[in-house]
């Protein structure tokens, strides 16, 4: 398919982290992940439940949809009925992540936005991660501080998976023997040889690596033209 967008890949592989989830709570955090969470729900994804951020459930197009009251949000997410796609200012071979702080913990050369319901999400609900740019300073061997919690320090807890990890370059899970993370996808345009110059660690990558699937002529549609006809997901990625 011609004409289409890195960002408009991105989307698509942002909604596939919620492909066969059901009715769960979708919580994402970002501008594309937004987009893809409304993409998701309007095709393969009809059970997600949208929020607000606060207490209300709402459909793909804002409107309200129902009311979601704070224990019973809590409910959701101790319980394994939530997905969240987060963001990382640094995340690592296993998946943990870092929000918090940049250097040493007690004298940080950066405060970010703190550990916040990190640990919670991570250990308790399916969680994805969402990182606009590509870098050695987010994809680094091993994080200033542990917030979201990787699987070698999960320690079997009941709901941990962290599901995929999109970039503007591609995609990545931890389906390998040490739960390690793997490029499962490249999106068009992009080389394996590029992912490895901006990562900090050697990724898992398999002998043929696939292309990010392509949007179909109707999710196309429905993000230019439904869910995204502002065009903010250029603001993540431009390209």
């Amino acid at each position: 398919m011609t004409g289409v967008s890195r960002a408009e890949y991105c989307v698509i592989a942002c909604a596939e982290a919620w492909r066969g989830d059901g009715e769960v709570l979708a919580s994402p955090m970002g501008l594309i992940p937004s987009v893809g969470a409304r993409l998701a729900r309007l095709t393969f994804a009809p059970d997600l439940l949208l929020t607000d951020g606060e207490a209300l459930l709402v459909r793909p197009d804002g409107t309200t949809e129902g009311w979601l009251p704070y224990r019973q949000h809590l409910a959701l997410v101790t319980g394994g009925r939530r997905h969240v796609m987060m963001g990382a200012s640094q995340i690592d071979r296993f998946g943990n992540q870092n929000i918090s702080c940049i250097g040493d913990w007690e004298r940080p050369r950066r405060q970010l936005l703190g550990v916040r319901g990190a640990p919670v999400n991570t250990l308790n609900h399916p969680t994805s991660y969402w990182i606009p740019r590509h870098s050695r300073r987010v994809f680094v061997e091993r994080v200033d501080m542990v917030c979201g919690v990787g699987y070698d320090r999960a320690a079997g807890a009941r709901h941990h998976h962290i599901r995929r990890v999109v970039s503007d370059l591609g995609v990545f899970d931890f389906d390998t023997p040490d739960r390690s993370m793997r490029l499962a996808s490249l999106h068009p345009g992009v080389t394996v040889a590029e992912v490895r110059q901006a990562t900090g660690f050697e990724p898992a990558v398999p002998d043929e690596v696939p292309p990010t699937r392509e949007p179909t002529a109707e999710e196309l549609r429905l993000i230019r033209e439904v869910v995204d006809p502002a065009g903010t997901r250029t603001r993540e990625v431009a390209a």
